[in-house]
Protein backbone atom coordinates (compact mmCIF):
# COMPACT_ATOMS: atom_id res chain seq x y z
CA UNK A 1 0.00 0.00 0.00
CA UNK A 2 1.84 3.33 -1.09
CA UNK A 3 1.97 6.15 1.83
CA UNK A 4 0.25 8.80 1.11
CA UNK A 5 2.09 12.31 0.57
CA UNK A 6 0.74 15.16 2.35
CA UNK A 7 2.27 19.48 1.06
CA UNK A 8 3.94 21.41 4.02
CA UNK A 9 5.53 24.54 4.37
CA UNK A 10 9.11 24.86 5.53
CA UNK A 11 11.52 27.95 5.82
CA UNK A 12 14.94 27.43 5.20
CA UNK A 13 18.25 29.90 5.87
CA UNK A 14 18.72 31.24 2.35
CA UNK A 15 22.14 29.77 2.44
CA UNK A 16 20.84 26.15 2.82
CA UNK A 17 17.63 27.03 0.33
CA UNK A 18 20.38 27.91 -2.36
CA UNK A 19 22.69 24.87 -1.58
CA UNK A 20 19.59 22.56 -2.09
CA UNK A 21 18.74 23.85 -5.01
CA UNK A 22 22.08 23.77 -7.15
CA UNK A 23 22.37 20.15 -5.56
CA UNK A 24 19.43 18.89 -6.12
CA UNK A 25 17.12 18.55 -9.09
CA UNK A 26 13.68 20.86 -8.89
CA UNK A 27 11.35 17.17 -9.14
CA UNK A 28 13.62 15.21 -6.78
CA UNK A 29 14.12 18.13 -3.83
CA UNK A 30 11.06 17.07 -1.90
CA UNK A 31 12.31 13.38 -1.75
CA UNK A 32 15.82 14.63 -0.80
CA UNK A 33 14.03 16.43 2.42
CA UNK A 34 11.89 13.71 3.29
CA UNK A 35 15.44 11.04 3.34
CA UNK A 36 16.83 13.94 5.46
CA UNK A 37 13.76 14.33 8.20
CA UNK A 38 14.17 10.60 8.53
CA UNK A 39 17.31 10.39 8.83
CA UNK A 40 17.29 13.13 11.02
CA UNK A 41 14.26 11.51 13.40
CA UNK A 42 16.16 7.99 13.33
CA UNK A 43 18.66 9.92 15.27
CA UNK A 44 16.26 11.36 17.69
CA UNK A 45 15.17 8.25 18.22
CA UNK A 46 17.74 6.31 18.78
CA UNK A 47 19.60 9.09 21.67
CA UNK A 48 16.40 8.94 23.06
CA UNK A 49 16.45 5.33 23.14
CA UNK A 50 20.49 5.49 24.29
CA UNK A 51 19.40 8.06 27.09
CA UNK A 52 16.53 5.53 27.93
CA UNK A 53 18.95 2.69 28.45
CA UNK A 54 21.88 4.59 30.01
CA UNK A 55 22.74 3.31 33.53
CA UNK A 56 20.99 -0.13 32.72
CA UNK A 57 24.26 -1.72 33.18
CA UNK A 58 26.18 -1.78 36.43
CA UNK A 59 29.41 -2.14 36.90
CA UNK A 60 29.14 -4.91 39.58
CA UNK A 61 26.58 -6.90 37.38
CA UNK A 62 29.33 -7.18 35.01
CA UNK A 63 32.67 -8.02 36.62
CA UNK A 64 34.05 -9.90 32.93
CA UNK A 65 33.42 -5.97 31.22
CA UNK A 66 35.82 -4.32 33.94
CA UNK A 67 38.58 -4.15 31.02
CA UNK A 68 39.47 -4.75 27.74
CA UNK A 69 41.19 -7.63 29.27
CA UNK A 70 38.76 -9.04 31.35
CA UNK A 71 36.31 -8.69 27.60
CA UNK A 72 38.42 -10.68 25.55
CA UNK A 73 38.58 -13.14 28.11
CA UNK A 74 35.01 -13.22 28.08
CA UNK A 75 34.22 -13.16 24.78
CA UNK A 76 36.84 -16.14 23.70
CA UNK A 77 35.77 -18.47 26.44
CA UNK A 78 32.06 -18.13 25.26
CA UNK A 79 32.90 -18.51 21.80
CA UNK A 80 35.06 -22.01 22.73
CA UNK A 81 32.39 -24.91 22.15
CA UNK A 82 33.75 -26.52 25.12
CA UNK A 83 31.54 -24.14 27.38
CA UNK A 84 28.44 -23.97 25.27
CA UNK A 85 25.32 -25.91 27.31
CA UNK A 86 24.38 -28.79 26.01
CA UNK A 87 20.50 -29.83 25.80
CA UNK A 88 18.95 -33.47 26.01
CA UNK A 89 18.45 -32.85 22.53
CA UNK A 90 21.84 -32.54 21.70
CA UNK A 91 22.63 -36.08 22.90
CA UNK A 92 19.85 -37.86 20.52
Amino acid sequence: MAEGKVRTTITLPARLDKLLRESVPPRKRSEFIAKAVEKMLRDVELREAMAEAAGICRDEDYPHWRTPADVRRYLDESRDPANWRRTPADDD
